[in-house]
């Protein structure tokens, strides 16, 4: 069995979830194995169906009220419990802020090793083997796990989301939270105003760096982001080290990996920090005026030139191609 946790924001499934879902089904389907999902939380019944018509054969839900709101313990104990019970071959996690917190908690508990933020699994001679970016991005590392359930992380908006039908067998699992000394837990979430797509779950990321010359300047880039489908407003480390803009927007090392379909890249001049976390994106288009900006080296298109000139012709013209 290849076991996926799934995560979830106002009781919808994430649509990271459903890419590892699917991929889940793809991987365990060559190694002849079923595919199980896990839902952490109460009132999860209802999301049984999706899962199903992405691969999962059965739908475990861990209930009790604490697992509602996010706790790194909580969950890692929870999910330890019914990993050490079901004995899977293998745990996938998304590589999302949650599931890079998760999945090495696990992998601990468990005594394990992890593969974190995969781009590509392949199997061979009956193995899987992983590949992962390395180096910042100018590597790639192809590795396998020896131990055993194997724990793997896989990179958002990397593996496609396809459904395929299963059973999608509901089994409630009643779960008890060990007392602790002392634990972190979520308390309060706060929803940014404009209810903006999260970049790590974009399609299209419209991402700003110095250049922009001030927070104010970020509205073009939201305007830009308004007229795309499925689009989110990223930034460089810079502008958000700046505040212009929020630490949730950040792309890169110290912020978030992305793999968009389309990243678009305003005065960002490429530190290896950045690429680190947009490299892997589907058609990166740069906007700089040097020449010699380091985000050209692996930009797929260029414009040299000033963005505040670039930024209104660019506007124009996908209002036309939408009229």
């Amino acid at each position: 069995m290849i076991l996926s946790f799934i995560e979830t924001r106002e009781n919808k499934v994430k649509k990271a979830s459903l890419e590892l879902m699917s991929e889940a089904r793809r991987t365990a389907d060559g190694l002849k194995m079923e595919t199980a999902a896990v839902l952490a939380g109460t009132g999860m019944d209802g999301l049984a169906p999706e899962l199903a018509s992405y691969g999962a054969s059965k739908v475990y839900l861990l209930e009790n009220p604490a697992l509602d709101r996010y706790s790194a313990q909580d969950y890692a104990a929870a999910l330890a419990g019914l990993v050490k019970r079901l004995n899977p071959a293998a745990v996938f996690f998304s590589a999302t802020a949650m599931g890079k917190d998760l999945a090495p908690r696990l992998a601990a508990r468990l005594g394990v090793g992890l593969a974190s933020d995969c781009t590509a699994l392949a199997l061979k001679d009956g193995q899987l083997e992983y590949t992962r970016p390395i180096f910042a991005g100018k590597a790639l590392l192809t590795l396998r796990l020896t131990s055993s359930p194997q724990v793997v992380s896989l990179r958002p908006n990397v593996f496609p989301a396809l459904p395929a039908a299963a059973a999608g067998e509901v089994i409630k699992e009643a779960v008890e939270i060990p007392a602790a000394k002392a634990r972190g837990e979520v308390t309060e979430v706060l929803q940014e105003a404009g209810g903006e797509i999260d970049v790590s779950e974009a399609d299209i990321v419209v991402s700003g760096g110095r250049g922009m010359k001030g927070p104010e300047n970020f509205a073009l880039l939201r305007e830009i982001s308004a007229l795309l489908p499925r689009s989110a407003v990223g930034a460089s480390r810079s502008a958000v080290d700046s505040s212009w803009i929020g630490h949730q927007h950040q792309v890169g090392q110290t912020g978030k990996t992305i793999s968009p379909n389309l990243y678009m890249a305003f005065g960002i001049s490429g530190a290896i920090q950045h690429v680190a976390g947009m490299s892997s994106s589907k058609v990166i288009v740069a906007v700089n005026k040097d020449p010699d900006a380091p985000i050209f080296k692996i930009a797929d298109f260029g414009v040299v030139g000033d963005l505040f000139q670039v930024i209104p012709a660019l506007k124009e013209e996908i209002k036309k191609l939408r009229s």
